[in-house]
């Protein structure tokens, strides 16, 4: 059976972390927890499920993912976020490739609980994640919305099962982090010299409302469909906004 190290990053997860790591016992050899200096009792449950935890200032999500994955006793990965958790299926899947011994990487899908609702429409589901790999094969990238870049070995087995993800728990949280990461995704095509025009600022929102809510079927879901297209439309609008804002400083 092929050993597995589990990694996360934290940073003040303490209504989360303990769900994460309960889902964890049957699959992971041993638990990394790499912390961003949490003020809240994150550290206190990591250490009640024996978490070999580890205090670093915050490096960025893909350096932090790439030192944990550095500091883990077994060259084989599972990278989990706190607020994720493996669902009895696919801990069943991860069982049975393990025993028969890991090659290559593993994917599986991610389904997102909104505000305490499965949302299954708007391109939410299924959202495919790579999240099994060996370290040498794959290193972190990416300022948010980090993704792996594998060196020589990219075939990857989808596995059955999926990976529950705790999003938001309130509207206000998801308008924050649209927020901040609309800004920062604005920085980056900034810097890569990406120009904001008239008809992306205004018209992009548009038509990312209209493709998430009609045709990528997020009606379905009623009023929490509705608000999850208006925000979705609205990080696109501020994007495209601090693009232009940038733009006009340089």
């Amino acid at each position: 059976m092929t050993p597995i190290s589990a990694v996360i990053i934290t940073y003040n997860e303490e209504r989360n972390i303990g769900r994460c790591l309960a889902s964890l016992e049957l699959v992971a050899d041993e638990i990394i927890v790499i912390d961003s200096y949490s003020t809240d009792n994150t550290k206190e449950i990591c250490l009640k499920y024996k978490a070999k935890f580890i205090e670093l200032n915050w490096l960025g999500y893909s350096e932090s993912k790439n030192f944990g994955n550095k500091q883990a006793l077994y060259p084989w990965i599972l990278s989990l976020d706190a607020d994720e958790v493996l669902s009895e299926k696919l801990i069943q899947s991860i069982l049975e490739k393990k025993k028969k011994g890991l090659k290559g990487n593993y994917s599986f899908n991610r389904l997102t609980n909104y505000c305490g609702k499965w949302i299954k429409y708007g391109g939410w589901y299924p959202d495919k994640k790579t999240r099994i790999f060996h370290r040498e094969n794959a290193e972190w990238v990416g300022k948010i919305h980090e993704t792996l870049q594998f060196n020589y070995d990219n075939s990857t087995t989808h596995l059955n099962g999926d990976c529950l993800h705790y999003s938001y728990y309130t509207i206000e949280e998801h308008i924050n982090q649209t927020i901040k990461f609309s800004t920062t995704t604005a920085k980056m095509l900034h810097e890569n010299g990406k120009k904001s025009t008239i008809i992306k600022r205004y018209f992009s929102p548009f038509f990312k409302f209209i493709k998430d809510y009609f045709f990528k079927l997020c009606f379905l879901h009623g009023i929490t469909g509705f608000r999850i297209c208006i925000i979705s439309a609205y990080a696109t609008y501020l994007k495209y906004k601090t693009l232009h804002e940038l733009n006009k400083i340089n």
